[in-house]
């Protein structure tokens, strides 16, 4: 099971869980029984091969309720064209792309007087994301050229 691009995997037992496009043969709500390594999840409803045939391609929803985000979880689509502000050397440009990596995920951003600056999106260098506007960060040294600062200056 892969989680939606841009959101960590969020499933954890005993969540209720939608799975769509519903069936006719299972009913359309389960429990996550368990969740074991790389994504291996257990559904109440699903014990045998065909059960589990039929859910291959569904997706799973489950309520926002239940979902517990980190400071750092955001769907990219809310992350593409913020502005990013760095503490120190000012605006950095604006996320274009975010690349998923096994550590951490990294953002690039574009558009600003540094070129491309690859930021990775650790809790050293992004305290948290806000719902809105731009991002604060504090790059650490060296992965700007300072001297190439527009305004410099406390952001925070």
């Amino acid at each position: 099971m892969q989680p939606v691009r841009g959101l960590p995997f969020l499933l954890t037992q005993g969540m209720r869980a939608a799975l769509t496009p519903p069936s006719l043969s299972r009913d359309r709500f389960c429990r996550v029984r368990t969740v074991g390594e790389g994504g291996c999840v257990g559904f109440s409803g699903i014990d045998d091969i065909s059960s589990a045939e039929d859910i291959v391609g569904c997706y799973v929803l489950a309520s926002t309720s239940d979902i517990e985000l980190g400071p750092l979880d955001a769907p990219f689509d809310h992350l593409i064209g913020r502005e990013v502000i760095d503490a120190r050397a000012g605006v950095i440009g604006q996320i274009v792309e975010v690349m998923e990596t096994p550590a951490n995920d990294v953002w690039v951003v574009q558009g600003g007087s540094f070129g491309e600056v690859l930021v990775p999106v650790v809790e050293q260098v992004v305290a948290s994301i806000p719902q809105e506007g731009a991002i604060p960060v504090d790059l650490p040294d060296g992965l700007v050229d300072m001297s190439r600062a527009s305004t410099g200056g406390d952001y925070a």
